[in-house]
This record gives C-alpha cells, sequence and structure tokens, in this order.
C-alpha cells in the first residue's frame, strides 16, 4: 500500500485552483420535463439489453441483426413518444455541492467555507496493482485537493430518476400478457434516467459549477466522455462499495427530495436512477479500482468504522486474497472430504487393507493409498 500510495496522481492544484460552484447546499429538480431528456438518450445500452450487439446507429444497419434492431428502435421511438406525451413517469433530482479537501485517501466534506466543520467523509479506494512507469495508482480523493494544500476545493453529488411511476405501467403490460412492452417500459425508463444523469451533468459544468460555461458538445462527445470533470457512482470501478451511497444519499435528503430509496444492499428504487460525485478537476479522469490485497482492506476497515470481515464482505469483488473465514471454510471442506487416515500403529502392509485398496485405479494417490505406502515401506 506505500508503494501504491506514493505513485498517487500528481496534480498542483495551485497551478490550476478550482472553481467554486455557483451555490453551496443542495437544489430539488421536481417532475423534470422528460421532452429535454430524449435528445441525451444513449441507445448502444438499450440494444444491449435486448443481446444485440452494435453500438447506435450503427446497429440498424448491420447485416446480421440490423432488421431486428429497427423493429425494436421503431417500437422503442413510439412508445417513447407516448411516455413523454402522456407523461408516464415522473423524473425527478436533487444535486449539491459543499466545500471539501482530502485527507489522505479519505475526502472530507465541511459545513461551509470556514471548513471547521466536518458533516460527511466520502472513503475512496486506491488502485493497488503494481503501474508501468508512467501509469498511477489512482484514488478518487487524488482529484480534490490536500487540506495541507491550503486550497479551496469543493465536491459535487448528485440523485436522479425517471422511474417513479415505471412498475405501474410495466405492471400493466404485463397483467395483459404483453411481457414484450413491460420489457420494452423498463427499458426506456432505465435509459431516461441515464440521459437524466447526463443532462444534468451538463448543466452542472454550464450553470451549476459553471467551470465550463461555453461548453457545446454533440450527444456522441458526452457518450465518448469528452467534457471536464467526472461523476463517478459508488458501487462502480472508480469505487467498489455501494455503502458509500448512505453518505452521499444523507448530504443530498435524497429519498425525501427525490423519492428514491435504497434497500438494505444499497441498490436503489426504482430502478432506473442514478447517483454519484461531481468532480470538476480538468485533470480528472475514470478508472478502475481492480484488485485490492489485505492491507488496504484492513485500513479502509479502519477508516469506515467497519470490522475486516464486514470489509471483506463488501468489498468481496475486488479481494485480491481469499478471506481468512472463507480459507478455513475451505480448508475445513477439504478435509471433510478426504476418506479417513488409518491410525500409525495398525497391522503390517500385507493385511486385509491392502487387499481393499485392490479396487483402486493402477497409480492412485489418494489419501489412504499414501499411508499404506509410507506403511509398506516401514514394514520393510
Amino acid at each position: 500500500m506505500p508503494d501504491a500510495r506514493a505513485n498517487a496522481v500528481r496534480i498542483d492544484f495551485a497551478r490550476t485552483p478550482p472553481d467554486k460552484p455557483a451555490f453551496l447546499g443542495t437544489k430539488s429538480f421536481t417532475d423534470y420535463d422528460l421532452a429535454e431528456l430524449v435528445d441525451y438518450i444513449d441507445w448502444t445500452p438499450f440494444f444491449q439489453t435486448w443481446e444485440l450487439a452494435g453500438r447506435f446507429p450503427a446497429i440498424l444497419d448491420d447485416p446480421k441483426v440490423g432488421e431486428v434492431a429497427r423493429s425494436l428502435y421503431d417500437d422503442a421511438r413510439k412508445m417513447l413518444e407516448r411516455i413523454v406525451a402522456e407523461r408516464w413517469f415522473k423524473a425527478q433530482a436533487v444535486i449539491g455541492f459543499w466545500p471539501a479537501n482530502a485527507d489522505g485517501d479519505d475526502i472530507a466534506v465541511y459545513a461551509d467555507e470556514a471548513r471547521e466543520t466536518q458533516i460527511a467523509t466520502f472513503h475512496t479506494l486506491r488502485q493497488q496493482l503494481e503501474k508501468r512507469e508512467g501509469r498511477f495508482n489512482a484514488a478518487l480523493s487524488d482529484f480534490i485537493a490536500p487540506a495541507s494544500s491550503g486550497v479551496a476545493d469543493y465536491i459535487g453529488a448528485f440523485v436522479v430518476t425517471a422511474g417513479i411511476g415505471e412498475d405501474l405501467i410495466a405492471d400493466r403490460f404485463k397483467n395483459a400478457n404483453d411481457d414484450y412492452s413491460s420489457i420494452l417500459c423498463k427499458a426506456l425508463a432505465d435509459r431516461l434516467a441515464e440521459a437524466f444523469a447526463e443532462r444534468m451533468h451538463t448543466r452542472v459544468r454550464r450553470e451549476f459549477w459553471a467551470y465550463a460555461p461555453d461548453e457545446s458538445l454533440s450527444t456522441e462527445d458526452l457518450i465518448l466522455e469528452k467534457y471536464r470533470g467526472i461523476r463517478p457512482a459508488p458501487g462502480y470501478p472508480a469505487q467498489p462499495d455501494h455503502t458509500e451511497k448512505k453518505t452521499l444519499f444523507a448530504l443530498l435528503d435524497a429519498e425525501n427530495s427525490t423519492g428514491v430509496k435504497l434497500t438494505e444492499s444499497f441498490a436503489m428504487w426504482p430502478g432506473s436512477s442514478v447517483s454519484g460525485l461531481y468532480f470538476s478537476h480538468p485533470e480528472s479522469y475514470y478508472f478502475g479500482v481492480g484488485k485490492i490485497e489485505r492491507d488496504q482492506v484492513e485500513e479502509y476497515a479502519a477508516r469506515k468504522g467497519w470490522s475486516v470481515q464486514e470489509a471483506e464482505r463488501w468489498l468481496a469483488p475486488v479481494l485480491n486474497y481469499i478471506p481468512s473465514q472463507d480459507q478455513s471454510a475451505q480448508d475445513r471442506s477439504l478435509r471433510e472430504a478426504m476418506p479417513t487416515q488409518p491410525p500409525s500403529s495398525v497391522v503390517p502392509a500385507n493385511d486385509a487393507e491392502a487387499r481393499e485398496l485392490d479396487a483402486h485405479p493402477p497409480g492412485c494417490t489418494c489419501a489412504m493409498h499414501l499411508a499404506y505406502r509410507k506403511k509398506a515401506v516401514g514394514a520393510g
């Protein structure tokens, strides 16, 4: 871990001082206009939902799946028109900005510009696998100015949903034995939620944080993430810990502001919802933490106030080792699966045991055979 931390992303925050958001605190959006989101839809994942591989719009002319893709797209556009015109779903959002500074691999969030009262901490994980020369071991905290720098920095957060009412409409189709329309409805709600996240991030860059007021990007440019800043989400590659949503939701009072709830496993309901953090620095970038070692997990657990076992449970997909309790369980299962070895003080090797082993295949290396051969050598 010390080597990974020594290879952190190096940013000169004094040379590129952070921009202050247009406001601090939170701002809610109720019943957002769905029509405004349509142009921000990324259609490629929509086709992947139906197991049709290819990028939009090229997939519509694909020699293998083009005909099916065109038919599906036509149905989707027709349903989307009804969704917008008849307001099938309600889109709601909340965003917020706060003074913040990095504290090691954590991000301290403050109540106001005095930066004396810390109201929250975002915990981050660092890439730990060895990198080739010139590549950093990044953590999200690297993109926020450290407190020791004396540079005033900020962090943003958001929760958006386009899924209020989604289940009601989908169930209506399902109860009418129209599973196709039910799935199509849910897929479009998901696309609208992602489009809402894209639209809100665009407004953040232009208006609410206003660090890129003159930005003018096409839909394709947005899909290719050619904008300044990032919006990583807890539970995804840059921060694999889903429990960080709890801090994000508390800061935003997201459940009351949007109607989005967190389940016990920290999934969001309605499912067509998106949450994440806003980072504004021009040198911030998306990355995947990848596999992490026991030393970082132990340290992370201490920072979160968890036991190591709890940290291993939540971080299981990114562990680069077998947790001790899992290893013990594996060893125990292995021992239970092995045949019982005869006691060492048994009778000579040419007894009934030898005849019993005649049924084993030639060259057998089971535990009984190994014990038998060991005794046979001793007997000779």
